[in-house]
């Protein structure tokens, strides 16, 4: 019988020392199964992210999946379009589109929030299609069209765009100026005139309409052409599936031809439904051969610089997600990382080298005393680059 894979990921679990006193957040988690199948397993270091790409967890999670970020990657944006099935022209620019908290809508404006207080979906959705009337997207002169996501993230679609300058702009992702002047994208924004009134009618909308929620501004960003991937089954030989919160890891799996597995009350925050994210990858598994299970919570906190909490939601990710599913597949293959570090001290990605562990029958220990950035350089392993990492591990249990 065919021995199942489970690749877990904890988004942005890694980090520098002193996230807490001296140690980071991984360092200070309660963490004992992991720390368990280290022991028992290879631990390591792997690059995720191409020398001269941004470290987001598009091109991370991509390469985690097995595809060249350098060969498949074209924007954050198309990812998650595929997560929502839209269908789209090849020209078409598909933009990721946040709804953030500005301290005001200008050159001198500072970031203050690029999730609007992690505002709900049940308040995001109207803001949406209230603004799709107000930048016009039903009038035969725009070319833009609004699409309503999950909590703050959700897309905008430039037609025929992926051949106008909008393609080409470069707009910094709102989570990695937090705190810090919009001036910059400001400007970029201001060099189209088309995005420019988009923006600015829907700042002023959004100031002038009753608004209770602390969105006061859209963010488009991480633009590209519609995003193709080949068949991971045929990829990898696996028929697999993806289980997350987060539209842009269901974007990858569907663009993939992966189930993509729907959990209630999945939130992408500390309070997720880590039961259901469990059952769902369990119920897969009694046909499937692979799942990935993706949780977003530790990233989430190194984004807002909540130290105990990105610690607490790496000791929930161990207790409630990695536990489990090891009494659950006693003999299964776990590979067990994160797509890139989000560090306390940055709130923000880094490119360093992700650790993981790789567990299961078969495979015997590099010394490895528990699972650590500190302890995953220390063995001297370093799977590069990070889209080789799925099958160097399928490699080293003999092929399943």
């Amino acid at each position: 019988m065919r021995r199942k894979f489970l690749f877990l990921v904890a988004d942005g679990m890694g980090g520098w020392p002193g996230e807490l006193n001296a140690k980071t957040a991984l360092e200070a988690a309660a963490t004992p199964a992991m720390d368990a199948m280290a022991r028992e397993g290879l631990v390591g270091l792997s690059r995720t992210i191409p020398p001269g790409m941004a470290p987001g967890s598009d091109v991370a999670n991509m390469a985690l999946l097995g595809f060249d970020p350098k060969k498949h990657h074209t924007g954050r944006g198309p990812i998650e379009a595929a997560a929502q099935g839209l269908e789209l022209a090849p020209d078409d620019l598909v933009w990721r589109l946040n709804l953030v908290s500005v301290s005001e809508y200008s050159e001198n404006g500072l970031m203050l929030d690029y999730s609007s207080g992690h505002i709900a979906s049940e308040q995001s959705r109207p803001l949406i299609q209230a603004l799709s009337a107000v930048i016009g997207q039903d009038t035969p002169e725009s070319p833009f069209r609004l699409y309503p996501g999950v909590q703050y993230r959700h897309l905008l679609v430039q037609k025929d765009g992926a051949k106008e300058p909008e393609a080409s702009l470069a707009i910094n992702p709102p989570h990695d100026i937090t705190g810090q002047s919009i001036a910059k994208d400001i400007a970029a924004y201001q060099t189209s005139a088309r995005l420019w009134k988009l923006t600015s009618r829907a700042a002023k909308h959004l100031a002038d309409a009753g608004n209770t929620t602390k969105a006061n501004a859209v963010w488009p960003w991480g633009q590209g052409r519609t995003l193709t991937l080949p068949s991971f089954e045929d990829a990898a030989g696996l028929k697999g599936a993806v289980v997350s919160a987060v539209d842009l890891v269901k974007g990858l799996g569907r663009a993939a031809n992966m189930e993509v597995l729907d959990v209630p009350g999945a939130t992408g925050l500390l309070d997720t439904n880590y039961e259901g994210k469990v059952q769902a990858a369990s119920k897969f598994l009694q046909e499937g051969d692979f799942v990935f299970v993706h949780l977003e919570g530790p990233d989430e906190c190194g984004h807002g610089g909540d130290a105990s909490g990105k610690a607490l939601a790496i000791s929930r990710f161990d207790a409630r997600i990695v536990t489990p599913l090891r009494r659950a597949f006693p003999d299964a293959v776990f590979l067990i990382t994160c797509d890139h570090l989000t560090p306390i001290a940055k709130r923000t990605h880094v490119d360093d080298p992700v650790p993981f562990l790789l567990y299961g029958h078969g495979i015997s220990s590099n010394g490895a005393g528990h699972f650590s950035e500190a302890q995953a350089k220390a063995t001297g392993l370093l799977v590069e680059p990070g889209y080789l990492l799925l099958n160097w591990a399928i490699t080293q249990t003999g092929g399943l």
